[in-house]
């Protein structure tokens, strides 16, 4: 492999990565603006993501394309291409198998495979909580990962991979609490765009969408006379 094909390759990875983080945060803004636009069938809409699938095509258009990055990622190990395959996995499950919402009586067919509105429900709630399981394991484990030393800016980075894994397994238990407690319906949109931002920060940083968290060439030849 030549020096040029493999910056190539550098730079393919990047662009995935930040397409990935960038497609986690405008989903949820994407979605209320074009559900805020249409007809209002409840005044529950907004009351999270998932339920602006049966106003707009925002979810689907934003998930899935995610998704189907998520999917075809290759990572570092083995270890990394099942967690991000599953991930694109349980993301397409969160488009395929649409949420209950108010004004659709239970027993209604939905999605893709037509299922009950209550049997889809279940499906999608599972399907979301283990996608955001799994972008979190990613982030505090893989993304962390690194050689025997590591520069000052990939170690201000690996705080950062933690603050949001550790951040969205916050949030996770923070909607089960929500929902036990009786919470406002309107706090898991809250909740989950809290997830996606920290899913798309952690994205952004590892594709280096930010020079200033970036090592520098001075970095990386401080690490190699450390490791002489």
């Amino acid at each position: 492999m030549t020096a040029k094909t493999s910056t190539k390759e550098v730079r393919m990875y990047l662009r995935i990565r930040n397409l990935c983080g960038l497609l986690g945060i405008i989903l949820p803004w994407l979605a209320l603006f074009s559900a805020g636009i249409a007809e209002h069938p409840s005044s529950e809409w907004w009351w999270s993501i998932s339920a602006t699938y049966y106003q707009t095509p925002a979810l689907v258009g934003v998930l899935v394309p995610a998704c189907i990055v998520l999917m075809s990622y290759i990572g570092y190990d083995r270890t990394d291409n099942i967690i991000t395959s599953l991930s694109g996995l349980f993301g397409l499950g969160i488009v395929l198998f649409p949420c209950r919402v108010s004004w659709i009586p239970d027993g209604t067919p939905v999605g893709f495979f037509q299922l009950p509105i209550e049997l889809s429900n279940t499906i999608h709630t599972v399907c979301a909580a283990l996608f955001f399981l799994a972008i979190a394991i990613n982030s505090i484990c893989q993304f962390t990962k690194s050689g025997p030393v590591m520069t000052d800016r990939k170690k201000i980075r690996n705080r950062i991979y933690r603050i949001c894994g550790y951040g969205m397994l916050v949030m996770e238990v923070m909607f089960v609490v929500a929902r036990l407690l009786g919470a406002p319906g309107y706090m898991v949109m809250i909740i989950e765009i809290i997830l996606l931002h920290l899913f798309g920060f952690a994205w952004l940083v590892k594709g280096e969408a930010f020079p200033f968290l970036n090592d520098r060439e001075e970095d990386v030849e401080d690490v190699r006379l450390e490791i002489r």
